[in-house]
């Protein structure tokens, strides 16, 4: 991204780390157990396609299924979902269908076309289920009947659902699971259990919750599904921007928790951005709006950054002080290219900016060199798109780094006052450090130990007690 030199500032003050504010889960809901699916599949190989499935395979065959169902089990759920109407139904029976495999394929071999056989095999454990329903409730008996005139052929069979279908069952699916008639956690759950193929437990370590807690959200959210009901569908072109801003929202909400979590030991979680990143694609490929591959383009910008973040002992590096020569110049390069395919659309929206923003970061060769003042307009920008607390205070801190420490004081002070950030730490954060430059010391500490008293992520602690400690000994 181009930007202008003679705006530059002169780099006198480094930069202050000041993130987007995110979503925090509410209160835990009871916790119940409830059973896993009877297939637990590791999270490996995440890069690997079909196309890599080349029978007798190399690897053991429990790996190559694993494989199989990181690549395709969103794709076999979401055309269930379709076919039988009933998302818990699909998820046993897709969960059935890679069982089987793992008994079928190790004497026959696999398939040709591995995708159409799990189908048809799911297909056909549904159908066995609903027939057992049905001696119970006569309603069910005509649903055997269409089942099985739709079904045709045996178990395994290799019919064929067309690419296009495929892709829009999975775009149908992600509507679904992001529906704003969930709550917030409940659609997160959903999106990284049946589109991400995440297990219960993969999903509750990562947010620092029970599996059963975990569970309980996600059998609450498939009954609102249910009993609503929540349509298995695309919205209709003029319901389209705003179901898609939702879907956007929940893919950043995970990749926000991953990129700076809010407890923990860590301050990211690889496995969190990269679903999200991956969700990103997904999108990009079903969905290619503007604002689809502007938040695409600001995951990738900002994850770049990821290895330069940490020290190995795994304590915080802010901005100012990372190894640029561990930024990952793949992942720079094409948030770059999405971010410019955006912006020339005009019709660009809160997370294009956003992009913008860190594509100056990601040019600039240090904090110096850095064109604030581009950033300070592209926030100016950003306000008028998506106005909030967190924004104008991000804003203050570009303002403090072109005009000095008690400028952007004093814009940091005005959004204090308004007191809907007066509980986020990082605005705390960011005026204790304006006030070091300053030489307030006392005035620092104590914004210091406001902001530790608001953070409960390990590293941001320890940084916090470690700038407390030196402003002490002064």
């Amino acid at each position: 991204m181009a930007h202008n030199s003679n705006s530059r500032c002169d780099g006198s003050s480094p930069a202050i780390s000041v993130r987007v504010s995110v979503f925090r889960p509410g209160p835990e809901l009871p916790e119940l157990p409830v059973g896993e699916a009877r297939l637990q599949l590791s999270r490996a190989f995440r890069s690997a396609s079909l196309a890599e499935m080349r029978p007798p395979a190399p690897e053991p065959l429990s790996k190559t299924i694993e494989t199989l169902y990181r690549s395709e089990s969103g794709r076999v759920l979401a055309t269930l979902v379709r076919l039988l109407g009933d998302l818990d139904l699909a998820e046993e029976s897709m969960h059935e269908a890679f069982a089987v495999a793992l008994e079928s394929w190790t004497r026959a071999g696999i398939p040709e076309k591995p995708r159409p056989w799990l189908i048809s095999t799911a297909r056909f454990k549904a159908i066995d289920v609903i027939r057992r329903r049905a001696r119970f409730d006569g309603a069910q008996r005509d649903l055997v009947a269409h089942m099985e005139s739709r079904a045709g052929g045996a178990p395994g069979g290799n019919e064929e659902t067309r690419e296009e279908e495929i892709e829009d069952d999975r775009l149908r699916l992600i509507f679904t699971c992001c529906h704003p008639a969930l709550p917030p956690e409940a659609q997160v759950a959903l999106t990284l259990r049946e589109i991400c193929g995440l297990t219960t437990e993969e999903i509750a370590r990562a947010f620092l919750v029970t599996p059963a807690t975990l569970a309980q959200r996600i059998v609450r959210a498939k009954t609102k599904i249910r009993e609503t009901p929540i349509p298995y569908e695309v919205p209709a072109p003029q319901d389209l921007p705003e179901r898609l801003d939702a879907v956007l929202q929940v893919v950043y909400l995970v990749f926000n928790e991953g990129y700076s979590a809010a407890a923990g030991a860590e301050v990211t979680r690889a496995e969190l951005t990269g679903e999200a990143i991956r969700l990103g694609r997904l999108l990009t490929e079903l969905q290619p709006e503007p604002e689809v591959l502007g938040l695409l383009a600001l995951m990738l910008l900002q994850e770049s950054r990821r290895a330069a973040r940490t020290s190995p002992a795994g304590e915080l590096i802010l901005l100012e002080n990372q190894d640029r020569a561990l930024w990952n110049r793949a992942q720079i390069a094409e948030g770059l290219a999405l971010v410019e395919k955006a912006l020339k659309t005009r019709r660009f929206g809160a997370y294009t900016l956003q992009a913008a923003i860190a594509a100056v970061h990601a040019e600039a060769e240090s904090t110096a060199a850095t064109d604030w003042r581009q950033i300070v307009a592209l926030y100016n920008q950003l306000l008028r798109v998506q106005p909030s607390p967190v924004v104008h205070l991000n804003r203050a801190v570009a303002i403090a780094m072109c005009d000095g420490p008690e400028a952007g004081l004093a814009h940091i002070d005005a959004v204090l006052e308004h007191g809907e950030l007066a509980n986020y730490y990082l605005a705390h954060s960011a005026r204790a450090e304006l006030y070091r430059r300053l030489g307030r010391s006392a005035e620092a500490r104590a914004s210091y130990e406001k902001a530790l008293a608001l953070t409960r992520q390990g590293p941001e602690r320890q940084f916090l007690q470690e700038r407390i400690r030196r402003l002490k000994s002064k």
